[in-house]
């Protein structure tokens, strides 16, 4: 019985660690000397960033590299009542949004080094395959 456990177990996809708060995200990034990834989402109602985090950042291609390579931080603004998050994170999100996205664009991908300085930034869904990106996320 244990032996099936174990075996089953193994066959269990494994999701990314998506970060909600940035500075955490820093601290890990500056221990681990990883680049972080903040993308800027909608989840309920952008439909280019739907798109974005079904046929990217959750692709096999992206998950490898990144489990490796980023720390990944979201910062979601649903609209509806139901996805609604708690009033930190919202504050959280809006400080990050101030400082990284004040035009408010939805997606809105950036890549920035451990210090917080941006190194490439992609803005709307990046109309490519998620090798592509893995390819251009690799080059900074």
């Amino acid at each position: 019985m244990k032996l099936l456990l174990i075996l089953f177990l193994g066959f269990i996809p494994t999701s990314l660690i998506w970060n909600e708060n940035f500075n955490e995200a820093q601290q890990q990034a500056k221990t681990s000397h990883k680049q972080i990834l903040i993308s800027f989402s909608g989840s309920d109602w952008c439909g280019p960033c739907i798109r974005l985090r079904k046929e990217i950042l959750e692709s096999e291609v992206f998950e490898t590299y990144a489990k490796e390579n980023l720390i990944l931080v979201r910062a979601d603004f649903p609209r509806q009542k139901k996805n609604q998050l708690p009033a930190a994170q919202v504050k959280q999100n809006e400080a990050l949004a101030e400082k990284y996205n004040p035009d408010g664009k939805f997606p809105y991908t950036l890549l920035v080094d451990e210090n917080g300085k941006i190194l490439k930034s992609w803005d709307g869904y990046p109309n490519e395959a998620a090798e592509k990106f893995v390819q251009e996320v690799k080059s900074r």
